[in-house]
């Protein structure tokens, strides 16, 4: 059943997709953090992050005819459509690095020797950044269903209607998505890592990625 808060929220959003834009404002300040916040731990930049939101509400008002509402609110539609925003602009960087890598490189003893500068940064690197990497690496189905699933705390039904597919796809897409993240930061069958962290902490580090 609905509560007043949700009704009241999809009724903005009923406003907002017919055109009035003082709507699709009071959906950007009621969901604005929660998606910079998303961004932001995907891409660990909070300039990076205010371009991805930017262009998250950009694309919802554009496609908001198409927006799926879940329980009155929009926010899982917002939140998936953030992880492909991410990913949209990490494969452009990624064209970007491979053009640069292209150009002849510089004369070596033209440059400063940072090696050992680089090399205390990466030893202070420790369990929680390895979590956000392994996150950001994973696709972008993988992110969804582990954002809605995991971090939002949807149903599978809930979020099965978020991303348009049946619950028992959710369920097993959850599954390889944990297994794809547990491989990449090293836990074993057992849920504990290398670091002896187990998997409540492993989600308490994506959670507060944006923090």
């Amino acid at each position: 059943m609905r509560t007043e808060q949700s009704t009241a929220s999809a009724d903005t959003w009923a406003a907002a997709r017919g055109g009035d834009s003082a709507a699709f404002a009071a959906v950007f300040d009621a969901h604005r953090d929660r998606v910079f916040g998303q961004a932001l731990r995907l891409l660990r930049s909070p300039h990076d992050a205010e371009d991805a939101t930017a262009l998250v509400f950009l694309e919802a008002w554009r496609r908001r005819n198409a927006v799926r509402v879940v329980d009155g609110s929009v926010i899982g539609w917002l939140l998936v459509t953030t992880n492909n925003v991410v990913h949209n602009l990490e494969r452009s960087r990624r064209r970007y690095r491979a053009a640069l890598e292209r150009l002849p490189l510089p004369r070596i003893d033209e440059q400063p020797d940072h090696a050992d500068a680089v090399g205390e940064r990466l030893d202070r690197a420790g369990r929680d950044e390895r979590v956000r990497s392994a996150f950001a690496s994973l696709s972008a189905a993988d992110q969804n269903v582990i954002t809605l699933c995991v971090l939002e705390e949807l149903s599978m039904s809930e979020a099965a209607e978020v991303l348009g597919v049946p619950a028992g796809t959710v369920k097993s897409r959850l599954s390889r998505a944990k297994s794809r993240l547990a491989g990449l930061t090293g836990a074993d069958e057992t849920g504990i890592d290398a670091t002896g962290a187990d998997a409540t902490d492993v989600q308490t580090t994506i959670q507060g990625g944006a923090e």
